[in-house]
Parts: C-alpha cells; sequence; structure tokens
C-alpha cells in the first residue's frame, strides 16, 4: 500500500473518530515538518504536535511526546510541512461570496475582453434586473483609461449596469443606470465623491467613491436567503487556502446576525473577527452591550469599528498632500475633517471598541494619525490596538508615528504587487519612498497585521507571502524586485499573517502560534515554506486546515 493510500486511510478513521464520538480524544500527529513563530519573532521546529478538545496540549519531538501519550490516537504526516493557520487581518467575507455570484472582472487585460466577459454573463442569466459584479482594473489595459457608459451600452443597453472597480472605490455604469439614477451635467458631485465628466460636462459613467451610492442605493437589496449563500460558498473558498481567522471589515447588523447563527449551529469554519460598518446608527445599535467576545470558543467576536477617510489609488481617490503626479488639479477626497474623526474615535473607544480607518492617501494617513494622538492626549485608551487600514501612502517622516502611537498598520502586501504598474505615475518619485514601505514600518518599530482586502485581491495568503518576500509578480517582474530594500524576511511576513494578525484582533494569546493552551488551529502544505525557492511562495498548495482540533478542509 502506498503512502498516500495509507495517509489517506488514516485520516479517514481519524475525522470519523473525531466527529462520531462525544468521548474528548488526545490526538497525536507525528513525523511533521512542522513551524511556528514563538513571540520575540524566532523560528521554532518540531515534529510532533498534541491536542485534546480543540487546543494544543504539547509540541515537540516524538520521542517524549510518545511516552507521555501512550494511549492517543496517532497519525503518521509523513514529512508534510504543518503551519499555524493564517489570519487575513483585512477582508470582506460577504463581499467574496458575492463576488463568486456576480460577474467577475478581475485580472481581465483589455477593455475588449471585459466586455465580452459582460455581454456573456448577461446572456446567461437574461432574468436579473440588474448586471452587477466587480474587479475592473483599467491600469492592466493597453488603453490605460477608464471606460465609459458607452462601452457598456454597446453590450448591454436594456438593464441597468453597476460593476465595481477591483478596488471597490469606483463603479462603471451604463447609460440606463445613470438615467434611473437622475445623474445628468447638472447633478452635483456629492461630498467625498465624484461623478467623471466628459469635456461637455456630461457623466462618462464612472463615479468615484461616495457618487457610487447615488446608483447603488437603487440595486434591489440582497435578501437574506443570498447572503446565507454568499457566507457558505465564501466560507469554503477561505478553508481551502488556509485561512483560520479573517477580520471582516465592515459588518452589518444582518450580516452579523447571520453570523451568529452559523456560530450557533457551528457553521462558522473561520474565526471572523468582525469591525462593525460605521460609527453611525449601525454602530450605535450592535454596541448596545459592547464588545462581543468569548474566549471560550473565540470563533465570533465583534470589538472593532471600519471607518473610511479617503477613496483609493488607482481611482485616484486617495487623498494626497499635493496633486496626483498624473492628475494636476487632483489631490483625491478626503471624506471628512480631522476633526470629525477626533470625535468619531473617542465615541467608539469610550464604548470600548477598537477603531479601524482606512486611509490610503499621505493626507488621510496625516490626518488620521493626527485624530488619533488628539484622541490620546484626550484619555482615550491606546490599549485598544486602534488601527489604520492600509496607509499605502505615508509621508516617509510620518511612518515612525506609528510606532509613537502603537498605531497598528493593518496593511495588504498584495496590493503593493497589483499596484506597481501605477503607483509611482500616481504619486512621483520622491512619494513612492513611503508607499507599500514595509521594511521602514518594522524598522520603526510598528507592528504590521497583514491581509489581502479580498475580493479585491485574491484569497490566498500566499499570494500576500509571496509578494512581501520577493516585491515581485508571480513571473517575476521586476527583476530583482519592485523597491527590494522594502522585502520582508519569510519569518517576518508569516509572523504579520500569524501573530501580529492576531495581536491587531486582540488574540495573540489564543491563535496565531502552535503553542500548548492555544487553539488548534494550523495548516498542512504541499512543501516548505522555509526551503523552497522564494519564488514558489505563492505555488503552495493548502492539503488541509484545521480549526479548534477540527479539519475543516482537505483538497483529498
Amino acid at each position: 500500500m502506498s503512502l498516500n493510500i495509507r495517509a489517506i486511510i488514516g485520516m479517514m478513521v481519524l475525522t470519523v473518530l473525531l466527529s462520531c464520538t462525544t468521548k474528548p480524544h488526545t490526538v497525536v500527529f507525528y513525523n511533521l515538518n512542522g513551524y511556528t513563530l514563538t513571540q520575540n519573532g524566532e523560528v521554532l521546529q518540531f515534529d510532533t504536535v498534541v491536542f485534546r478538545e480543540g487546543r494544543f496540549l504539547e509540541v515537540g519531538d516524538s520521542a517524549s511526546i510518545f511516552e507521555n501519550h501512550r494511549n492517543a490516537l496517532k497519525v503518521d504526516y509523513h514529512g508534510r510541512t504543518m503551519l499555524p493557520g493564517l489570519i487575513d487581518a483585512h477582508a470582506h467575507i460577504f463581499g467574496l461570496g458575492e463576488a463568486m455570484m456576480n460577474v467577475n472582472l478581475m485580472g481581465f487585460t483589455s477593455l475588449k475582453d471585459a466586455l465580452d466577459e459582460i455581454k456573456t454573463f448577461a446572456n446567461r442569466y437574461p432574468d436579473e434586473l440588474w448586471l452587477t459584479g466587480r474587479g475592473w482594473n483599467q491600469t492592466l489595459w493597453p488603453e490605460n483609461a477608464f471606460p465609459t457608459a458607452k462601452d457598456l451600452d454597446s453590450v448591454l443597453s436594456d438593464r441597468p449596469v453597476y460593476l465595481a472597480r477591483v478596488d471597490g472605490h469606483a463603479a462603471w455604469v451604463n447609460t440606463l443606470a445613470l438615467e434611473k439614477a437622475g445623474i445628468d451635467r447638472n447633478t452635483p458631485d456629492p461630498q467625498g465623491g465624484a461623478i467623471i465628466r466628459d469635456e461637455k460636462g456630461n457623466p462618462t459613467g464612472i463615479l468615484i467613491d461616495r457618487a457610487m451610492y447615488l446608483v447603488r442605493e437603487l440595486i434591489p437589496p440582497a435578501n437574506e436567503e443570498t447572503y446565507r449563500n454568499r457566507l457558505t460558498i465564501a466560507l469554503h473558498d477561505i478553508a481551502a487556502h488556509g485561512l483560520t481567522g479573517v477580520h471582516d471589515a465592515g459588518v452589518s447588523e444582518l450580516q452579523f446576525s447571520i453570523y451568529q447563527d452559523f456560530e450557533r449551529r457551528r457553521k462558522l469554519t473561520t474565526r471572523v473577527y468582525g469591525l462593525i460598518s460605521g460609527s453611525g446608527e449601525t454602530f450605535d445599535r450592535l454596541s448596545v452591550k459592547g464588545p462581543i467576545v468569548n474566549p471560550n470558543s473565540d470563533i465570533l467576536t465583534l470589538r472593532s469599528v471600519k471607518l473610511y477617510s479617503d477613496g483609493a489609488l488607482g481611482s485616484r481617490g486617495a487623498a494626497l498632500k499635493e496633486d496626483y503626479s498624473d492628475d494636476p488639479g487632483n489631490r483625491g477626497l478626503l471624506f471628512d475633517s480631522e476633526d470629525f474623526f477626533y470625535e468619531q474615535i473617542k465615541k467608539v473607544s469610550n464604548a470600548g471598541f477598537q477603531v479601524g480607518i482606512h486611509a490610503i492617501g499621505d493626507k488621510a494617513n496625516h490626518v488620521i494619525l493626527n485624530a488619533f494622538e488628539r484622541a490620546f492626549a484626550s484619555g482615550v485608551d491606546p490599549e485598544l490596538r486602534h488601527r489604520i487600514e492600509h496607509a499605502q501612502i505615508v509621508t516617509v517622516d510620518e511612518i515612525p508615528r506609528f510606532g509613537e502611537l502603537n498605531i497598528i498598520a493593518s496593511m495588504q502586501p498584495i496590493h503593493a504587487t497589483s499596484d506597481m504598474n501605477m503607483a509611482e505615475d500616481r504619486v512621483g518619485p520622491d512619494r513612492i519612498l513611503g508607499g507599500y514601505a514595509w521594511r521602514t514600518f518594522l524598522n520603526h518599530g510598528a507592528v504590521i497585521a497583514s491581509g489581502s482586502d479580498f475580493p479585491v485581491e485574491p484569497v490566498n495568503p500566499f499570494y500576500g507571502l509571496h509578494a512581501a518576500v520577493n516585491r515581485t509578480d508571480h513571473r517575476g517582474n521586476p527583476s530583482g524586485g519592485w523597491f527590494p530594500d522594502q522585502r520582508m524576511t519569510r519569518a517576518e511576513a508569516l509572523r504579520t499573517f500569524t501573530l501580529d494578525a492576531a495581536f491587531s484582533g486582540h488574540m495573540e494569546e489564543r491563535t496565531g502560534s502552535i503553542e500548548p493552551g492555544k487553539w488548534a488551529d494550523f495548516i498542512i502544505i504541499d512543501r516548505d515554506f522555509f526551503e523552497i525557492d522564494a519564488s514558489e511562495i505563492y505555488q503552495i498548495q493548502v492539503l488541509e486546515t484545521w480549526l479548534g482540533g477540527l479539519r475543516v478542509f482537505s483538497k483529498n
């Protein structure tokens, strides 16, 4: 009998034993090529782990462990590599499910190909009242220009179309959608938004940031069944890619109630750390009883809030201190004043919640750092571990403020390699030195919690690990890496997706590494993360994902 067949049979037996009995088993996995990180950042290797009732009991070598657990259920892993379960510190779970159920324009490299996909999708679903989707990115197209409503009209004019850009900060709509929203040359730009217009002042079909709401609010809302379907398919994709924790950046009341139902029915296959969407009425209702924390399971937590200060770099909505280098006269969109964010930080913090604020441009990061500094001076508790989400373009001399103020930099390494084709065009050769500057952040004592921002980027965390270590795309471009002095080491990159991502959710004592007393969250992968050529990291495949000692995904 081959090793693979024996391994499969062994895992089938283990699954039956763990799922079909009420008596808790002590389980020993041995012959592992295991890695974890210690609190001081050192890489610890091991070949055996023991877990019981969802938590690790021992981690070390088989000789001593076998002696201590003679009657345990033992499983030979034949040298497979084990890592701690990975944690995505900034993503959108329901958005992933929605993207998987709607037209997906991710990665299309020409306007023509994108239009062909839209036409195919429209023909496949002729009864849908609206055609919606996401993922287009004009910087990947030879045209390198925003598409128009007329482009969409050429493939679909009798149904309204609403397609979010890859970053979620711009929408591409057709003429019928503009008409239904009453958007014409006389429609003013909303605060924090822009209607892109042609040389005659007519709307082109591109809506930036808060202008998107003019059309989006007309789309029939998804019902609860649709939301449940989105969550179900998203959870499967998340587990399949080795994520045992996700920080959901912008949770609504309906979404949280569905999370609670999934938790009650033991259908959540990843640990969800929720950031409430905004500090308004949704926050007021969800925060009535304070933060929701359950250390007995840690499956669902609600103790943070997501705010927005600006847009995105690709759509030129990120707020900059000076004009965009490739768009003179435009400095992006700052959504509100420093005073406003100062007051919201105080409101949220005084209720016991962490604040995570989206800030991409150097102006937005400056304003939010100032607001946090003022809030701390007024008595706001810095131990709530407040965060800036993205922190993409920061003035170089302001990066040390993250460490000084103990503001977590919640960053997405894959954004660097996705944006490198346009980022320097947007901000020029000087400002880009403070862009996606992970090494500079780390050198100044900042904590980086890494994520992907899926579905803006692929859900696969090994893509982010590859970007963090290589600063290249999957083809190895550019040679030597894009601003290679900002690379992370493999251990540093893994830490940002494990211990430090857990820290950003107040869970580093219970998750994020393979240690006795912590939840048995781990993954089995098909190659050695620390020994393979760095260029192969994105190719790593997850073979198994385990959450609290239960297997939630198996590639076999």
